[in-house]
This record gives C-alpha cells, sequence and structure tokens, in this order.
C-alpha cells in the first residue's frame, strides 16, 4: 500500500468525527512530508527540534512555508527559543518550568498541550492528575501562552481498552474552566480508533501512515 493509500485510508477512519490527523513524520524523508503536503495534509508532528528544524529548512527551500508542525517531544527548555519561530503547536508541556520558560521566550500566544500521566508510569513524563489542580492554574495566567487542552500517551493495554482516554477526557471535563477550547491530543498509530471513538481532538500517526520508521 502506497503513502496516499494509507493516508487515504487513515482520512476514511476520521471522516465524520472531530479529530484531525496530525502526520508524524519523525525519521522520514522530508520527500514523504512533500507528497503528502502536495496532496493537501498541513499538520506534521516531529519529536527532535534539531530534526524538526532541519526539515523545515530543506521544506522551505523546496518552496513549502505553510505547513503547521507540532512538537510531540519531551522539550528541553534551552531549545524552546529555537523552536518557537515555526511551531504551531506544543503537545508535551511536561512542568510548569517548561511553560514559563516558553512564555518567556515568545513573542505571541504559543499554542501548548499539558502532557498528563494518566496511568502514573514511571517512565513517562507529564503531570500526574492530582497535580493539575494547581497545576493549570499557573500555567493559564502565563502570558504568551495559550493552552489549548490535555495530552497523553497511554500503555498500550490503556490506550486498547480506551481507560486512558476516558480519564484523560474525564479531567478535560473537570478542569474546562483552565482549558481554552478544551482539545484533547491522543491516540497514535496502534490505537487511533478508540481515540477517536473517545473524543480525539488531534491523533499523531507515524507508522501506520508513512510505514516502518527510517534508520
Amino acid at each position: 500500500m502506497s503513502l496516499l493509500e494509507r493516508y487515504q485510508r487513515i482520512s476514511s477512519d476520521l471522516a465524520g468525527s472531530s479529530a484531525r490527523l496530525i502526520a508524524v513524520s519523525k525519521t522520514q524523508p522530508v520527500s514523504m512530508i512533500e507528497e503528502l503536503y502536495r496532496a493537501g495534509h498541513r499538520d506534521f508532528g516531529e519529536n527532535y527540534v534539531q530534526e524538526l528544524l532541519a526539515k523545515d529548512r530543506e521544506l522551505k527551500e523546496r518552496g513549502i512555508s505553510d505547513l503547521r508542525w507540532h512538537f510531540l517531544g519531551h522539550l528541553q527548555t534551552n531549545k524552546v527559543r529555537q523552536l518557537l519561530p515555526i511551531v504551531h503547536a506544543i503537545h508535551s508541556v511536561d512542568s510548569v518550568r517548561l511553560a514559563q520558560e516558553i512564555s518567556k521566550r515568545a513573542t505571541g500566544p504559543v499554542r501548548i498541550f499539558i502532557e498528563v500521566n494518566v496511568e502514573g508510569e514511571s517512565t513517562k513524563s507529564g503531570f500526574n492528575p492530582q497535580e493539575l489542580t494547581d497545576v493549570l492554574p499557573q500555567i493559564g495566567t502565563l502570558p504568551h501562552v495559550e493552552v489549548r487542552g490535555l495530552m497523553c500517551i497511554p500503555s498500550p493495554e490503556g490506550g486498547g481498552s480506551g481507560r486512558a482516554f476516558r480519564e484523560l477526557r474525564a479531567l478535560k471535563e473537570l478542569h474546562r474552566v483552565h482549558l481554552g477550547v478544551g482539545e484533547l491530543s491522543m491516540g497514535m498509530s496502534e490505537d487511533y480508533g478508540v481515540a477517536i471513538r473517545e473524543g480525539s481532538s488531534w491523533v499523531r500517526v507515524g507508522t501506520a501512515l508513512f510505514g516502518p520508521r527510517k534508520p
């Protein structure tokens, strides 16, 4: 199956829902990003700042300057300044310090999602659900930061059954006053169908779209 055929299949899965697709292009060549761009897609996701910057430069050299980059990986505070001029949204704000750095370096509103470690996994970043009561008001008062909603990366067990997605949706309702438009960034290649049914606003799909990651 070609890239465009996989794209059409995933787009069909999203039809009739409120979810939109972020094409996760990490490790994939710029030529594949350009192919999807020429097919009309605009939202792409990357996990590493340097890779995103390099791809952005190359795409601009090819005359492509209006795609929307979504940053999905762990963001170090010392990389914020480089990222801000070109990023459309940051989906992985996992500390108050990072939010403060984004606010400090930004010159206008930056869309962010608050990452929640819904299952309390020790190997993952993100706020514990119980922390949101204190954290969201702090981040919400920062200048130049626009809190769009919540994001999670569940374990395969949590995503596959929908438990983690249902919990994130419940947290959105509980804290809606602090979440702006209240979007949910949840669902990846293996579980985006479940995420769509549970009310995802953005699904982040890489392998199911591009095929195996390139070495």
